[in-house]
């Protein structure tokens, strides 16, 4: 913790008041985002790939984009059924 930490405050005046977002960005520096966007390309994929071959494009994607590899069972739930809107002057609303 105390490496993470120093790393964080490498070149970072406390007394400066832009001193969180120097911090801020010291700690996106440390995040592997090449991986991270190759990964989520992979899962959204997937997610097409399942989506397309369930009828359910859009949602596969979506999902995927949202969730991960955990948005992959999304084109496998049911659809909602569509009702029509209730007609004028039906009591249903």
């Amino acid at each position: 913790m105390d490496e993470l930490l120093a790393q964080a405050m490498r070149g970072v005046d406390p007394d400066d008041p832009a001193a969180s977002l120097h911090i801020f960005s010291n700690l996106m520096g440390l995040v592997p985002w090449g991986s991270l966007i190759a990964w989520q390309v992979f899962f959204v994929l997937v997610g097409a790939l399942l989506g397309w071959w369930r009828g359910r494009l859009m949602a596969g994607i979506v999902g995927a984009l949202v969730l991960g590899p955990f948005g992959w069972i999304i084109p496998f739930m049911a659809k909602r059924a569509a009702q029509p809107p209730p007609l004028p002057g039906s009591k249903k609303r």
